[in-house]
């Protein structure tokens, strides 16, 4: 059964009970990508770690040219 399948039986079943239709599948997809993202910055913060730019700072030390 699919995603899509099972939200629209979810949905008929909440109808014949009278309660709320459940929300729409991917719906909250873009919230809860920042509330990671937020958790990633909290973390670092409180880590003493820098909360922004990490990667690009790892890569431009990794990929520097190194002097001898």
């Amino acid at each position: 059964m699919s995603i899509t399948q099972q939200y629209l039986l979810d949905s008929y079943r909440a109808r014949l009970h009278g309660e709320p239709e459940p929300p729409a599948p991917g719906r909250h997809d873009l919230a809860a990508l920042r509330e990671v993202r937020e958790y990633r910055h909290f973390s670092a913060v409180v880590a003493e770690r820098p909360a922004r730019g990490r990667l690009r700072y790892a890569l431009r030390r990794w990929l520097s040219p190194r002097a001898l």
